[in-house]
Protein backbone atom coordinates (compact mmCIF):
# COMPACT_ATOMS: atom_id res chain seq x y z
CA UNK A 1 0.00 0.00 0.00
CA UNK A 2 1.20 3.39 -1.07
CA UNK A 3 2.13 5.08 1.71
CA UNK A 4 0.10 9.01 2.34
CA UNK A 5 2.18 12.63 2.55
CA UNK A 6 1.03 13.81 6.23
CA UNK A 7 -1.42 16.28 6.10
CA UNK A 8 1.74 18.67 7.23
CA UNK A 9 3.80 18.05 4.69
CA UNK A 10 1.09 18.55 2.10
CA UNK A 11 -0.26 21.98 3.26
CA UNK A 12 3.99 22.71 3.52
CA UNK A 13 4.32 22.23 -0.30
CA UNK A 14 0.66 23.90 -1.01
CA UNK A 15 2.06 26.90 0.71
CA UNK A 16 5.42 27.18 -1.45
CA UNK A 17 3.61 26.47 -4.56
CA UNK A 18 0.91 29.10 -3.86
CA UNK A 19 4.13 31.21 -2.60
CA UNK A 20 5.70 31.16 -5.73
CA UNK A 21 2.27 31.87 -7.85
CA UNK A 22 2.17 34.93 -5.56
CA UNK A 23 5.04 36.42 -5.93
CA UNK A 24 4.92 35.93 -9.85
CA UNK A 25 1.98 37.39 -10.40
CA UNK A 26 2.12 39.98 -7.90
CA UNK A 27 4.08 43.35 -8.67
CA UNK A 28 6.48 43.98 -5.74
CA UNK A 29 8.39 46.94 -7.42
CA UNK A 30 6.04 49.84 -6.42
CA UNK A 31 5.37 53.03 -8.52
CA UNK A 32 8.04 53.72 -11.45
CA UNK A 33 10.46 56.11 -10.43
CA UNK A 34 10.85 59.71 -12.23
CA UNK A 35 14.73 58.44 -13.05
CA UNK A 36 12.72 55.32 -14.50
CA UNK A 37 10.23 57.33 -16.17
CA UNK A 38 12.93 59.36 -17.77
CA UNK A 39 14.62 56.45 -19.05
CA UNK A 40 11.35 55.12 -20.62
CA UNK A 41 10.86 58.57 -22.11
CA UNK A 42 14.11 58.62 -23.68
CA UNK A 43 13.94 55.43 -25.76
CA UNK A 44 10.66 55.71 -26.72
CA UNK A 45 12.05 59.51 -28.31
CA UNK A 46 14.86 57.43 -29.54
CA UNK A 47 12.02 55.05 -31.42
CA UNK A 48 9.37 55.42 -33.97
CA UNK A 49 7.22 57.15 -31.49
CA UNK A 50 5.26 60.60 -32.04
CA UNK A 51 5.40 63.48 -29.68
CA UNK A 52 2.05 63.29 -29.13
CA UNK A 53 1.93 59.48 -28.50
CA UNK A 54 5.05 60.12 -25.86
CA UNK A 55 3.35 62.72 -24.05
CA UNK A 56 0.43 60.73 -23.27
CA UNK A 57 2.38 57.12 -22.07
CA UNK A 58 4.63 59.38 -20.00
CA UNK A 59 1.66 60.97 -18.44
CA UNK A 60 0.32 57.52 -17.80
CA UNK A 61 3.51 56.28 -16.75
CA UNK A 62 4.04 59.35 -13.86
CA UNK A 63 0.64 58.46 -12.49
CA UNK A 64 1.95 54.71 -11.49
CA UNK A 65 0.23 53.56 -8.88
CA UNK A 66 2.77 50.15 -8.27
CA UNK A 67 -1.13 47.49 -9.01
CA UNK A 68 -2.21 46.04 -11.51
CA UNK A 69 -4.37 47.31 -14.11
CA UNK A 70 -6.69 46.04 -17.17
CA UNK A 71 -6.24 47.50 -20.98
CA UNK A 72 -9.18 47.55 -22.66
CA UNK A 73 -8.92 46.63 -26.94
CA UNK A 74 -11.29 47.11 -29.01
CA UNK A 75 -10.67 46.42 -32.24
CA UNK A 76 -11.86 46.45 -35.99
CA UNK A 77 -9.87 44.24 -38.07
CA UNK A 78 -9.16 45.03 -41.80
CA UNK A 79 -11.79 43.60 -44.35
CA UNK A 80 -8.71 43.21 -47.16
CA UNK A 81 -5.32 43.62 -45.50
CA UNK A 82 -2.23 44.92 -47.26
CA UNK A 83 0.82 42.47 -48.23
CA UNK A 84 3.36 42.69 -45.52
CA UNK A 85 6.76 41.42 -46.28
CA UNK A 86 6.82 38.02 -44.10
CA UNK A 87 3.21 37.23 -44.05
CA UNK A 88 1.84 34.50 -46.40
CA UNK A 89 0.44 35.45 -49.64
CA UNK A 90 -3.14 36.33 -49.23
CA UNK A 91 -2.78 36.30 -45.18
CA UNK A 92 -6.20 37.85 -43.55
CA UNK A 93 -6.40 40.11 -40.92
CA UNK A 94 -6.71 37.21 -38.02
CA UNK A 95 -3.86 35.80 -39.77
CA UNK A 96 -1.46 38.60 -39.68
CA UNK A 97 -2.46 39.52 -35.89
CA UNK A 98 -1.50 35.77 -34.90
CA UNK A 99 1.90 36.05 -36.44
CA UNK A 100 2.04 39.66 -33.94
CA UNK A 101 0.91 37.46 -30.91
CA UNK A 102 3.53 34.91 -31.64
CA UNK A 103 5.90 36.88 -30.46
CA UNK A 104 3.81 38.99 -27.52
CA UNK A 105 2.26 36.13 -25.95
CA UNK A 106 5.69 34.84 -24.54
CA UNK A 107 6.17 38.66 -23.38
CA UNK A 108 3.01 38.86 -22.12
CA UNK A 109 2.73 35.37 -20.18
CA UNK A 110 6.22 35.50 -18.86
CA UNK A 111 5.16 38.65 -17.19
CA UNK A 112 1.55 37.63 -15.71
CA UNK A 113 -0.34 39.59 -18.29
CA UNK A 114 -2.90 37.66 -19.37
CA UNK A 115 -6.60 38.07 -21.22
CA UNK A 116 -9.38 38.44 -19.00
CA UNK A 117 -12.06 38.52 -21.31
CA UNK A 118 -12.09 38.51 -25.19
CA UNK A 119 -15.02 38.09 -27.37
CA UNK A 120 -16.36 39.00 -31.00
CA UNK A 121 -18.57 41.63 -32.19
CA UNK A 122 -22.59 39.94 -32.10
CA UNK A 123 -23.65 43.30 -34.01
CA UNK A 124 -23.18 46.46 -34.97
CA UNK A 125 -22.82 49.25 -31.60
CA UNK A 126 -26.18 49.30 -29.89
CA UNK A 127 -25.20 52.75 -28.39
CA UNK A 128 -22.84 55.31 -29.80
CA UNK A 129 -22.67 59.08 -28.52
CA UNK A 130 -20.08 61.99 -29.71
CA UNK A 131 -18.12 59.20 -32.12
CA UNK A 132 -18.33 59.04 -35.39
CA UNK A 133 -17.39 55.78 -37.27
CA UNK A 134 -17.82 53.90 -34.37
CA UNK A 135 -20.65 51.42 -35.55
CA UNK A 136 -18.39 48.58 -36.45
CA UNK A 137 -16.25 46.19 -34.18
CA UNK A 138 -14.68 43.38 -34.99
CA UNK A 139 -13.32 42.07 -31.48
CA UNK A 140 -13.20 43.66 -27.53
CA UNK A 141 -10.71 42.24 -25.09
CA UNK A 142 -9.31 42.98 -21.62
CA UNK A 143 -5.86 42.38 -21.01
CA UNK A 144 -4.25 42.42 -17.50
CA UNK A 145 -0.77 43.86 -16.83
CA UNK A 146 0.94 43.04 -13.47
CA UNK A 147 2.80 46.56 -13.74
CA UNK A 148 3.17 49.60 -15.98
CA UNK A 149 6.17 48.29 -15.72
CA UNK A 150 6.07 45.41 -17.37
CA UNK A 151 3.52 47.26 -20.26
CA UNK A 152 6.48 49.63 -20.78
CA UNK A 153 9.09 46.83 -20.94
CA UNK A 154 7.04 45.21 -23.17
CA UNK A 155 6.38 47.94 -25.74
CA UNK A 156 10.28 48.83 -25.73
CA UNK A 157 11.51 45.58 -26.51
CA UNK A 158 12.87 45.58 -29.92
CA UNK A 159 12.41 42.20 -30.78
CA UNK A 160 8.68 43.66 -31.46
CA UNK A 161 9.70 46.02 -33.81
CA UNK A 162 9.35 44.07 -37.30
CA UNK A 163 6.51 42.08 -35.66
CA UNK A 164 4.73 45.21 -34.87
CA UNK A 165 3.80 45.93 -39.11
CA UNK A 166 1.88 43.05 -38.38
CA UNK A 167 -0.54 44.40 -36.00
CA UNK A 168 -0.75 47.22 -38.03
CA UNK A 169 -1.68 45.86 -41.46
CA UNK A 170 -4.62 43.72 -39.36
CA UNK A 171 -6.58 46.77 -37.64
CA UNK A 172 -8.63 49.41 -39.75
CA UNK A 173 -9.27 51.05 -36.38
CA UNK A 174 -8.84 50.22 -32.32
CA UNK A 175 -9.25 51.92 -29.45
CA UNK A 176 -7.37 51.21 -26.07
CA UNK A 177 -7.16 52.63 -22.73
CA UNK A 178 -6.59 51.62 -18.99
CA UNK A 179 -8.47 51.19 -16.45
CA UNK A 180 -6.65 51.57 -12.46
CA UNK A 181 -8.09 50.70 -10.32
CA UNK A 182 -9.91 47.63 -11.33
CA UNK A 183 -11.58 44.80 -9.56
CA UNK A 184 -12.66 40.73 -10.13
CA UNK A 185 -14.65 38.28 -8.61
CA UNK A 186 -11.90 35.99 -10.37
CA UNK A 187 -8.80 37.04 -8.82
CA UNK A 188 -6.77 33.91 -9.33
CA UNK A 189 -5.05 34.40 -6.71
CA UNK A 190 -7.89 34.02 -4.52
CA UNK A 191 -9.58 31.27 -7.27
CA UNK A 192 -6.00 28.97 -6.37
CA UNK A 193 -5.80 30.01 -2.63
CA UNK A 194 -9.59 28.38 -2.29
CA UNK A 195 -8.10 25.45 -4.73
CA UNK A 196 -5.48 25.07 -2.15
CA UNK A 197 -7.14 25.05 0.97
CA UNK A 198 -9.77 22.44 -0.69
CA UNK A 199 -7.26 20.45 -1.61
CA UNK A 200 -5.48 20.37 1.76
CA UNK A 201 -8.74 19.82 3.79
CA UNK A 202 -9.13 17.22 1.60
CA UNK A 203 -5.82 15.41 2.00
CA UNK A 204 -5.77 16.02 6.15
CA UNK A 205 -9.33 14.40 5.64
CA UNK A 206 -8.68 11.03 3.36
CA UNK A 207 -5.17 10.99 5.39
CA UNK A 208 -7.26 10.35 8.98
CA UNK A 209 -9.54 8.02 7.63
CA UNK A 210 -6.82 5.53 6.50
Amino acid sequence: MRKLLRPSRVWLILAILYGAFFYWYTSFGGPLTPEEVDRYVALMERGNWSPEDITVVREFLEADTGDDFVMVNVIEFNDQPARIEGAPRGATASDLMNLYMEHMWPALLARACHPVLVGQAASLALDIWGLDGAERWSEAGLIRYRSRRDLIQIALNPEFAGRHEFKLGAIAKTVAFPIDPWFQLGDPRLVLALVFLVLGFASQSFYHER
